[in-house]
């Protein structure tokens, strides 16, 4: 590792988001100095190579965690809510990928190419938007700065990795299953059977019908456009992909607009790849292990006034989570929030 960089530890090291992140911080050359790989105690002595080294997953604790420069956490909700404060009480930065502080006024919800400047208001917690929310907002953004957005209508087609590794072997299983004409065994991972179905069910529903996971898109989606009371619906359905979620978006505006300047605006987005060819799209499997947002098939909207349709992928364990953390601490770097020594 680095001599000169930062002391980072890494809550959920063994999980598939701490995976990624240690491959997308070795590509990307950020600067760790030292490395911490931490899990719960089940998972402690586990070894995990990064850059050459193989490293020895530790229990998260105060000790392991001590002296350290960031902390980037990629755990439940729980494990967020005690370390995120014990992090902020040492002046120590942690970005976090989890729903825990993400509508906190008092932490800023980040992507980068969006709202980085709400980085220089952090309380010492930074929270990942939902690996969902991420695409959708690049897109906005750049779309608003042709005409401001009226309304929004989203449904998401997200791949099983969202839910976690154990989700990705079920589907693997169940796949394995059915090519030999052997019943699926009991679900786990979801309420019924995913291979070969879908379901329109992400997240606990909510008392008005909605999932947590389209309430989520919807609060984050105004937090981060500062945009409070944007009408927003979303539907976030599970398909069986492994990875990459994809989405189809509607977008009023309030004033005339055209698909050369959106497309115009589309592609001035960083981070964001736009294809103007109404029959060419990116599919969740080409999306797969890159860093970019995917907008395709953007069209009118005959059916309102000043609307269009558009098709969006992007992989939803890279910019949905680990890359946009990197990127996140790239940022904290440049603006002299975090020094490395």
């Amino acid at each position: 590792m680095n001599k000169m960089g930062l002391d980072v530890a890494v809550i959920g090291a063994t999980g598939a988001v701490g995976e990624v992140f240690m491959r997308v911080a070795i590509e990307r050359n950020f600067p760790v100095r030292n490395l911490r790989l931490l899990a719960s105690s089940r998972s402690a002595g586990k070894q995990i190579k990064y850059g050459g080294e193989l490293l020895t997953v530790r229990e998260t604790n105060e000790q392991s965690l001590e002296g350290v420069d960031l902390v980037f956490c990629s755990a439940s909700s729980e494990v967020s809510r005690i370390w995120g404060p014990w992090c902020r009480d040492r002046e120590i930065i942690m970005i976090d990928d989890g729903s825990a502080f993400r509508m906190d006024d008092d932490v800023p919800l980040v992507i980068p190419e969006v709202n980085g400047d709400d980085l220089d208001t952090h309380n010492w917690i930074i929270s990942i938007p939902n690996c969902t929310t991420t695409p959708l907002v690049m897109a906005l953004d750049a779309m608003r700065q042709v005409s401001s957005i009226k309304r929004v209508i989203v449904a998401t087609y997200q791949a099983v990795s969202g839910t976690g590794a154990a989700a990705v072997e079920e589907l693997i299983s169940q796949n394995i299953s059915l090519s030999q004409g052997i019943d699926v065994s009991t679900p786990e991972s979801y309420p019924v059977q995913i291979a070969q179905n879908v379901l329109p069910h992400v997240d606990d529903f909510d008392e008005d019908g909605f999932t947590k996971e389209e309430l989520k898109m919807r609060n984050e989606t105004r937090k981060i456009l500062h945009h409070d009371s944007l009408p927003f619906a979303a539907t976030c359905v599970r398909v069986p992909v492994f990875y990459g979620h994809s989405e189809v978006v509607h977008v009023e505006f309030s004033s005339e607009i055209s698909l050369d300047d959106l497309g115009s605006a589309l592609s001035s987005q960083d981070g964001l790849v736009y294809d103007d060819d109404q029959t060419h799209y990116v599919t969740p499997l080409e999306a797969a292990d890159s860093d970019e947002t995917f907008v395709s098939r953007l069209r009118l909207d005959p059916s309102v006034e000043n609307g269009v349709v558009f098709w969006c992928v992007s992989d939803n364990l890279r910019k949905g989570a680990a890359t946009n953390a990197i990127q996140i601490a790239e940022s904290l770097l440049e603006r002299g929030i975090l020094s490395g020594s």
